[in-house]
């Protein structure tokens, strides 16, 4: 085994690194999860680069991610990834490819042997498990280091079955409602929807009155499972259960898909069936959807493309079920992996390090697309939604985005984001049984059946290899 594929052990990563600890300050000299900022309008000061004591780095490192959301955090990323990679003696280059490509690309190079050192997923990877690095000891580093991460984040990467940390997460979005107030207004609900049967209602209306459609995608992306996810766990429906028994077929769940089916036909379009990631954001900013649920790119992306619209779009947190509970899927958990043919280990552990000591200056780049998985990393993300300093009109239009943490869940929700989890998101089995039955081939007992006999059969196959709790 080469000497960069060894992994450090805690005992001696945590010695490296010594009194100095992370070994990143800001340049105006403030510890790790201490840095200021005197005006929102302001832009974080970077960190400054420094490496765990007694570690050399030389090579290359290469990433694979997926093209961001908001193109000027790419900007921003390839050029710090650059520069740390200068200031430290590694070569590092950056891969973007389109987020519906990344899950084959990743498998690709799994079933190769080869590839990149870094792959960073917006999902949890957790059927990746077999294949990467175990980064438990980079993670308590990095907990020693930056403070308690979110509890979602953490189960973002970590397997409570086999003990083992197959990813970290560094970043995650929330997943609010997106609607058009004017449109709204009109029909006596300016403020927007609160619960799922007013977005049925609401959303009825508006397009009875203006002609403008909803738009929940049921087809293979990643807003279509954010929705179904969503909309099951407010019917007091889920995939599995906390000790992870799959327990799809249900009442609840059946409920949550005649819903959805009545949705359909009563505010959609047939487009939402064909949608990729980027087909509600443009529904939206073009004018033609009332109401979509996704992160703040969608409403970012009208900022720049159509401003008028943009001042028109509002957020709302998790819409309400039937049992009250209202609770939203991260949009995204950003978490990386290191394959075990990585040729450059101990890179990609520095790299991560740094990357989350820079955790305000890339927040704020992706304009408040990435909130932090070590939230004492920006201390300013409260006073940046308060008052965005993106030009938002009304300035605190993202407010509420403050709380959201207490309405979001990971994947897994109410167990662990496992690899059986993983494997069903990655091929969307949600949004599959949601299409069966809006489209009316099946019936919601049937569709709902088919799935929970596809999702079992799943769950069977990675609880038989060990990494999925008996």
């Amino acid at each position: 085994m080469r000497q960069d594929q060894v992994r450090v052990s805690r005992r001696g990563l945590l010695k490296a690194a010594g009194v100095t600890g992370l070994g990143a300050v800001t340049a105006a000299g403030h510890a790790p999860g201490t840095q200021k900022d005197p005006s929102p309008a302001v832009p974080p000061v970077p960190a400054t680069t420094y490496l765990t004591p007694g570690r050399k780095l030389t090579g290359r490192l290469s990433i694979l991610q997926l093209k961001h959301y908001v193109p000027r955090y790419d900007r921003w990323f390839d050029a710090y990834a650059k520069e740390w990679g200068r200031r430290v003696g590694v070569d590092v280059e950056v891969e973007h490819v389109a987020p519906e490509r990344l899950v084959a690309r990743t498998t690709a190079e799994m079933a190769a042997g080869s590839g990149h050192d870094l792959i960073e997923w917006i999902s949890p990877p957790s059927q990746l498990e077999p294949d990467v690095v175990d980064l438990s000891d980079l993670h308590d580093e990095a907990v020693r280091r930056f403070g308690l991460e979110q509890p979602f984040c953490k189960k973002a990467s970590h397997n409570p079955t086999s003990h083992k940390y197959y990813g970290y997460a560094h970043a995650w979005t929330p997943d609010p409602g997106n609607y058009r107030r004017s449109l709204w207004r009109q029909v006596g609900m300016g403020d927007g929807p609160s619960t799922w049967e007013e977005l049925l209602e609401g959303g009825k209306a508006v397009r009875q009155r203006s002609g403008t459609p909803l738009g929940l995608g049921m087809s293979d992306e990643l807003d279509s499972n954010m929705a179904a996810l969503a909309l099951i766990w407010s019917y007091g429906g889920s995939v599995q259960n906390e000790v992870e028994q799959v327990v799809l077929d249900s009442p609840e769940t059946v409920e949550a898909v005649r819903y959805m089916a009545r949705l359909y036909k009563e505010t959609m379009t047939p487009e939402v069936f064909a949608w990729n990631s980027a087909s509600n954001n443009k529904g939206l900013v073009a004018g033609r959807l009332s109401y979509i649920l996704n992160a703040v790119s969608a409403y970012r992306t009208a900022q720049s493309d159509a401003p008028g619209t943009a001042d028109d779009i509002f957020l709302t947190p998790a819409l309400r079920g039937p049992t009250g509970l209202g609770i939203a899927c991260q949009h995204a958990v950003f978490v990386y992996v290191v394959p075990r043919f990585s040729k450059n280990v101990a890179a990609a552990e520095e790299f991560l390090l740094n990357l989350s000591a820079n955790d305000a200056v890339g927040t704020y780049r992706s304009e408040l697309y990435n909130f932090p998985a070590f939230p004492g990393r920006v201390p300013q993300l409260d006073a940046w939604l308060a008052t965005d300093p993106f030009g938002s009109r009304p300035a605190g239009k993202l407010a509420l985005l403050r709380g959201s943490a207490t309405w979001t869940a990971d994947i897994g929700y109410p167990g662990p984001p496992n690899p059986a989890v993983g494997e069903v998101v990655t091929s969307f089995v949600l949004p599959h049984m949601m299409a069966r039955a809006a489209r009316g081939t099946q019936s919601p007992a049937e569709s709902v059946a088919q799935a929970a006999a596809e999702v079992k059969a799943i769950f069977d196959k990675w609880r038989a290899r060990g990494l999925v709790g008996r």
